[in-house]
């Protein structure tokens, strides 16, 4: 008998530990996700915003705000995860020089243990468009 119980409890152990493993795993995951997301969908907005005639008229880079939030709104929601929700917040958008700060908060939920826990990632970026003149 103690042996079987034994047995039993190795196996709720390993089932417990896989659960939990998937659960950061997720978790991760997730953050990751929405870190290079973020990276890339402003690196991308902001390039597609520049103002063309601006610079060839002054020779200085700036940004079309509007463009910029637009153009960043369409590209995350094509890559975002479904099964997330997301709050978009945008603080600050400077045209000269070109800047911009934004957060993204994700809420995540799961329900590895049977009640549902939830949990909010946030990144946030502060990015800039360099020349090299």
């Amino acid at each position: 008998m103690k042996e079987s119980m034994w047995g039993y409890a190795v196996i709720v152990l390993g089932v417990l530990a896989v659960g939990i493993i998937w659960f950061f795993a997720n978790v991760t995951k997730t953050d990751q996700h929405n870190y290079n997301l973020l990276k890339e969908t402003v690196e991308a907005a902001m390039i597609d915003s520049v103002d063309i005639s601006y610079y060839r008229a002054e020779g200085e880079v700036r940004i079309i705000e509007e463009n910029f939030v637009a153009n960043f709104i369409r590209r995350f929601a094509e890559n975002a995860d479904l099964s997330n929700e997301y709050k978009i917040e945008i603080f600050d958008v400077n045209e000269i020089p070109p800047k911009v700060s934004l957060r993204i908060s994700s809420r995540n939920k799961t329900s590895a243990t049977g009640e549902v826990v939830e949990f909010n990632i946030v990144n946030n970026i502060d990015a800039i468009i360099e020349t090299k003149y």
